[in-house]
């Protein structure tokens, strides 16, 4: 979700800076909704399970994005499915381009012996590189953000109309290892929750983390789950609505980004040199684990590698700390 999500502000200065093409995004279904205030994107739903399935459903795909006249390729993904795509966009003499990942560049980062810590280039730079290969310089510089959406009467029945400052809190990501301990979290949520002018709104799914949420959020009537309450293009409509959002190393901070919305990461075995910071968000937003006493930090690109005794590296990041960036990014 994060990868998707991440391509957004690239199209939407792409379709701004260059309102006189047409764009085809191809991807699952269930991101849709991040494309649809995107001017001159259509959308092509990529069906794994059946009508794009294997060799012959890829071609099937090809043939199907050849009826759009198609003058150039952007691969923005990178794996095998898509090189295929663009193998055959070449062969039959199309331009193509592709996300260079950066993988060797990567290594040298995480590598325990040998390090070379430093800043790489961000996803975003990486993507926009892709439109300048195709002839299409993008600025980054300015961005542009959708107006906040509607909040259908679905949301406003649970968390109630828009007052004071809404603060959103993800705390969950896909590996252990960029998880704010539960503790931590819980008291950067209870000392948010003494200021009545603050609502804070959790964000989550699946029946563990919808169970969290609701120790998380247990006796306090300004901070309200809303995992497993809204359908996923209701939870867009929200977090456009957010002032600021807190997020691990994971997808909500990029939706919450490409919004405009503020937005404050904290990075466990991560980093955001690795380049995948949120979009358009100052460095001092990244909250990081101290690299003096955990030195091989970080440790893997995307989280999913342990290291014996950096289990209790996030500690390091102090609720107090947590707490001052949010109320900073409020005033």
């Amino acid at each position: 979700m994060g990868d998707v999500a991440m391509t957004v502000p690239i199209l939407r200065a792409f379709a701004l800076q260059f309102p006189d093409v047409k764009i085809t995004v191809i991807s699952s279904p269930f991101f849709q909704p991040f494309f649809d205030e995107i001017p001159n994107v259509s959308f092509l739903a990529f069906d794994k399970k059946d009508k794009h399935k294997g060799f012959l459903g890829l071609f099937r795909l090809y043939l199907d994005l050849r009826k759009r006249n198609i003058d150039a390729f952007a691969d923005l993904h990178n794996v095998l499915r898509s090189k295929e795509i663009r193998v055959l966009f070449a062969l039959s003499g199309k331009k193509v381009a592709f996300t260079d990942k950066g993988r060797a560049e990567k290594k040298e980062v995480t590598r325990a012996e040998n390090k070379i810590f430093r800043q790489l280039p961000t996803v975003f730079e990486r993507h926009a590189k892709v439109f300048q290969t195709l002839g299409f310089s993008l600025d980054l510089s300015n961005p542009t953000f959708p107006k906040k959406q509607k909040l259908a009467a679905e949301i406003t029945s649970i968390v109630g109309e828009k007052k004071g400052k809404w603060i959103g809190i993800a705390p969950f990501a896909q590996h252990d290892s960029k998880v704010y301990p539960q503790d931590l979290m819980q008291e950067v949520i209870d000392e948010l929750a003494k200021n009545s002018n603050y609502k804070i709104l959790l964000f989550g799914g699946g029946k563990k983390e919808i169970e969290t949420l609701k120790l998380l959020s247990k006796g306090r009537g300004n901070v309200i789950s809303v995992a497993g309450k809204l359908q996923f293009i209701q939870e867009l409509q929200l977090i456009s609505n957010l002032d600021v959002m807190l997020s691990m190393d994971s997808g909500n901070g990029h939706i919450a980004a490409m919004y405009g919305i503020k937005t404050i990461t904290l990075w466990g075995a991560t980093h955001p040199f690795l380049g995948f910071s949120a979009f358009n968000q100052p460095m001092e937003n990244a909250l990081v684990s101290d690299r003096n006493l955990y030195p091989k930090l970080p440790t893997s690109i995307y989280g999913n590698k342990k290291v014996e005794g950096y289990e209790n590296a996030m500690r390091t990041i102090l609720p107090e700390q947590v707490i001052e960036k949010i109320q900073t990014s409020l005033k």
